[in-house]
């Protein structure tokens, strides 16, 4: 026997829908509250305190929204010590600027600096920042720099922890003297639960980390304060450094750092500062000598090095040893940090400079080029 097909309909028609309703009609006269979902024992809230809550939700949120976008954090009479890293540019002084509560919105910042022209004059430094200070007041003070803040003091790209020292007894008319500055610079140990960077620093010196700027000098500046300040800065400038390159070769941050200062005694030009990484890294990656004569000038504490120099017993002798030094021989910038992160790409192994007194260089491939580069009149 053949079933009959049963089809549905979309449409159904006249005798579908009795049947329909009758079967709703016949359910209704069903038990069944045993297979109905039971109610919740959670008081479900009525309309209006369900209103209320929501009103409260919007209130705070737009209170807060209104507060840290409508207004700076800073108020009258609040004062506040702000570091602008070298390279920044206005939409980065505008993050740091709102996030530290000096203006309200870093949006608005860097559209009046737009407006203004002034993107290239504002400049990096220590600032003091008070509360109830305009956009244009704010603009102004960047403009000007920040020797309008403080009295200030600078340590030099290049320099050593002793020419630092000597620095700062000068600056503060013997009140901090350079011993007391050393005593602390040599002791890295004192300062690495704050600056992790600092484990691992060779003979324990913060040589190379004490960042080379413009900084701030008050009343009440201790030798202690001075290195945390510098330490500081170092830690935000080199926060902007790419190490990708250089850990792909192999060399930890410090090993970056070690060349950098090489760099930074080595390369007078800017635009030479990657062409010497270059040659760093390539006779590195020979297992040459690196044959560096700042290095050796820093071992033998003089300036010119002599022949005689290059036979001298020191860990810094780039003649002597393989490899890098174990450590920075000076306080490089920002400029030869990024460099020595990123070398050109070259096949550079030697440079020397064109001529006496002259701050370029001749860089050549071989050995042969080299020589005619020493011999050229």
């Amino acid at each position: 026997m053949t079933a009959r097909k049963i089809t549905y309909s979309s449409h159904p028609n006249h005798a579908a829908r009795l049947a329909h309703a009758k079967g709703e009609r016949q359910f209704r006269t069903y038990d069944t509250s045993h297979i109905r979902p039971k109610k919740s024992k959670i008081p479900i809230l009525s309309a209006s305190i369900l209103a209320i809550i929501v009103f409260l939700l919007v209130f705070w949120g737009g209170s807060a929204l209104l507060k840290s976008c409508g207004n700076p954090a800073l108020q009258e009479g609040d004062e506040v010590e702000i570091s602008i890293p070298d390279g920044s540019g206005a939409k980065d002084i505008g993050t740091i600027l709102q996030t530290e509560g000096v203006i309200a919105n870093s949006n608005d910042f860097v559209k009046r600096v737009a407006d203004l022209g002034v993107a290239s004059e504002l400049k990096p430094g220590f600032y003091l920042f008070k509360g109830g200070m305009t956009l244009d007041q704010v603009i102004g003070l960047l403009r000007v720099g920040p020797e309008a803040n403080y009295e200030t003091f600078t340590i030099p790209e290049g320099w050593t922890l002793a020419q630092t020292a000597a620095r700062i007894e000068e600056e503060t008319e013997g009140r901090i003297p350079a011993e007391e500055f050393l005593a602390l610079a040599k002791d890295a140990s004192l300062y690495a639960s704050d600056y992790p960077f600092l484990s691992g620093a060779y003979n324990n010196s913060l040589e190379g980390f004490l960042f080379p700027k413009t900084y701030p000098l008050k009343g009440n500046a201790t030798a202690d304060s001075i290195i945390r300040m510098m330490l500081s800065q170092y830690q935000t400038e080199t926060a902007m450094v790419d190490f990708a390159f250089s850990g792909e070769h192999g060399l930890s941050r410090y090993e970056v750092l070690v060349i950098a200062s090489l760099i930074e005694r080595e390369a007078a030009l800017a635009e030479e500062r990657g062409l010497v990484s270059s040659v760093i890294y390539n006779r590195l990656e020979e297992g040459m000598l690196l044959q560096i004569d700042a290095a050796v000038a820093y071992a033998a504490g003089v300036v010119d090095v002599t022949p005689e120099h290059l036979a001298i017993d020191s860990p810094f002798n780039t003649y002597q040893n393989q490899g890098l030094p174990p450590g920075p021989i000076c306080s490089p910038g920002l400029a030869s940090i990024q460099a020595a992160a990123n070398p050109e790409l070259t096949e550079y192994y030697y440079y020397v400079t064109k001529h006496e007194g002259d701050r370029s260089h001749f860089f050549s491939t071989t050995y042969e080029e080299h020589e005619a580069y020493i011999n050229k009149d």
